[in-house]
């Protein structure tokens, strides 16, 4: 069966170029968590018909899951490297010791900057683009059902302080379980940041907007990995999971190629969002 869009809402054109310096608006693409090999094949896969029609200066995507379902190593983050400009993360960073050393010597790969210190790693990172571009992306964690790390809300505070020094276009990944945490930190940054975007829970939502402040918000970006799957696992030792209750071992699903993420145009100038767009894409085999 041939790869088809379950959502084709386009963006808007990208604003005019200025000739003597930056254009007047940029794109991101912003890709959920990449489970496994069935994930960095749904990379490989779809990535470049997003480029042909979003033309993004940045292209970033969670890699926590990325290297056997849980964790991260350096193999797995260089090929990946190849593909996407940053990598975010979430409590499976700390998952394979190797992805631990990668993410101290490679500041592209970044963890949740609420973690207490002194954690491993940094929580952002600003890179540069074209002509003159720059983008900063944070990392964030959230506490509801999850471990009782440090405030989330008031790590954004001293982050986004810093990070607006250098550039007002910052793009937050929120990692987080709970949807009312999400929301209330997308409104909590609201007209401070280009963009909350939420992971963790590997499935997308459907409430992706630009907030009153000019925030781009979505509550979960999805993921990339096996569409015939539990969340990127296996579905039957996810259903033995549930009907034994007994710990089980994960593995990466391999049914179908799966990916979704958001589109999100930023006014250079500000760092507001201009729009949201979400993308699911998919194939059978």
């Amino acid at each position: 069966m041939p790869d088809k869009p379950e959502s084709d809402v386009r963006a808007a054109a990208a604003g005019p170029e200025d000739a003597s310096g930056p254009p007047a608006s940029f794109r991101v693409l912003v890709i959920g968590d990449v489970i496994g090999r069935a994930g960095r094949e749904a990379l490989r896969r779809f990535l470049p018909d997003l480029r042909h029609r979003y033309k993004p200066q940045f292209v970033v995507a969670n890699g926590e899951n990325a290297a056997g379902g849980v964790g991260l190593t350096e193999e797995v983050g260089r090929e990946m490297f190849s593909m996407v400009d940053v990598l975010t993360s979430g409590n499976h960073i700390w998952d394979k010791k190797e992805g631990i050393a990668f993410m101290e010597k490679e500041p592209r790969v970044i963890r949740p900057a609420n973690y207490p210190p002194p954690a491993p790693g940094k929580g952002s990172v600003v890179v540069s683009g074209p002509d003159g571009l720059k983008l900063a992306v944070l990392n964030l964690q959230g506490r509801v059902f999850m471990e009782p790390i440090d405030d989330p809300f008031r790590a954004a505070d001293a982050a986004v302080e810093e990070l607006r020094k250098e550039t007002p276009c910052i793009l937050v990944d929120f990692h987080a379980e709970a949807t009312s945490e999400k929301v209330a930190l997308g409104f909590y940054l609201d007209g401070r940041v280009s963009a909350v975007v939420g992971t963790h829970t590997h499935v997308a939502t459907a409430d992706e907007r630009v907030l009153p402040g000019g925030t781009a918000y979505i509550s979960d970006l999805g993921m990339a990995g096996a569409r015939n799957s539990v969340i990127g696992i296996r579905k039957e030792q996810a259903i033995q999971k549930f009907l034994t209750s007994r710990p089980i071992r994960f593995e990466p699903d391999k049914g179908g190629t799966y990916l979704s993420g958001v589109a999100v145009e930023v006014e250079t100038a500000t760092g507001r969002a201009l729009s949201i767009t979400r993308e699911i894409l998919f194939a059978e085999s």
